[in-house]
């Protein structure tokens, strides 16, 4: 986008300027839409599996930004000629599974004949303009919260190899295909008030997206790597040399921020550097909301492990403890 003239209005309340997760534009002062778009190749050999894994993973983006699901489009590529209509039927009934567990509708959509198959959605959202969680925002002392395990890109790449089952991994597809939906406030108490900032960890994997956080320089982070919550065999298959090459190049983008390193485990930090789809939110709390999040989140049936905290030492960077 470098060099184009981008229009501007000022009820574009989140835009590309930044690393956030979708696009915000206020409709007035109580309603804001949250907008998403994001779909990709098939993971998984089982096409209910991939529309849902893939359709969960659009719907982050809307609540990483605390917004709520309101509709949902079909982004469909498929070999019209050469494969079964019935497995691009079980794609979109998985996507659709998912849009009704987010309480969205279908408004439509648009497919292409294509060669190889990519599915996804574009996915409108609602928050009060006020009440935007950014990726930005983590104050000192605040600690940080991740609702999913992390170790599915590695878990991905060992099943291509052939080295597992969907089957043997059936725990790791439930955890991608699992929604991030936010618990209900408390109206006594609202969990929310705690929140800084947020973002869901997907490509960039945990330290990239950990590292978008921070990126102001005002803020460093402290990660307790024996806390972050991994996949069953995830450190096993990354012990094997199972890891994605997006992994490779988060380490040589991101891997400057970290502190520490050379006294960490290494399978550890290649965990923290993997890649994931549909993974989980991380979020930066204030410490003293930090209890009554984990509760919401645990209450709702969600996981919510707290794995470090922001610090004012070093600002910028990632330090392993």
């Amino acid at each position: 986008m470098q060099g184009l003239s981008l229009p501007v209005d000022e009820r574009l309340l989140v835009g590309i300027e930044g690393a956030d997760d979708a696009g915000v534009f206020r409709l007035d002062d109580q309603r804001a839409l949250v907008q998403t778009v994001d779909f990709f190749p098939p993971m998984v050999d089982d096409p209910f599996r991939f529309g849902q894994i893939a359709a969960a993973n659009a719907f982050s983006d809307v609540y990483a930004m605390g917004g709520v699901p309101l509709t949902a489009m079909n982004i469909v590529a498929f070999p019209i000629n050469s494969l079964d209509p019935e497995i691009l039927r079980n794609i979109l009934a998985g996507g659709l599974d998912k849009i009704k567990e987010a309480g969205a509708v279908l408004a439509g959509g648009h497919s292409i004949d294509d060669p190889e198959i990519k599915y996804g959605l574009s996915v409108t959202g609602e928050v009060h303009p006020e009440r935007i969680w950014r990726n930005q925002g983590a104050q000192v002392g605040d600690v940080l919260l991740l609702t999913k395990p992390l170790g599915n890109g590695i878990l991905a790449t060992a099943l291509k190899a052939d080295f597992v089952t969907e089957d043997e991994i059936s725990q790791t597809l439930e955890w991608m295909a699992r929604l991030n939906v936010l618990p209900p406030d408390n109206s006594d108490k609202p969990w929310r008030q705690g929140v800084r900032a947020c973002t869901d960890v997907t490509g960039f994997g945990f330290f990239g997206h950990l590292s978008e956080m921070i990126t102001s320089d005002k803020v460093g982070a402290l990660v307790e790597l024996a806390q972050v919550p991994l996949l069953e065999r995830a450190e096993e298959f990354c012990s094997m040399g199972m890891f994605p090459e997006g992994g490779h190049r988060n380490r040589d983008h991101f891997g400057c921020r970290l502190r520490g390193e050379d006294m960490a485990d290494q399978i550890l930090c290649d965990l923290l550097f993997d890649p994931q789809t549909s993974g989980g939110l991380l979020l930066a709390v204030d410490a003293d909301g930090a209890e009554s999040v984990i509760r919401a989140f645990n209450a709702a049936g969600t996981g919510c492990w707290p794995v470090g905290r922001f610090t004012d030492n070093d600002p910028g960077s990632i330090t392993l403890i």
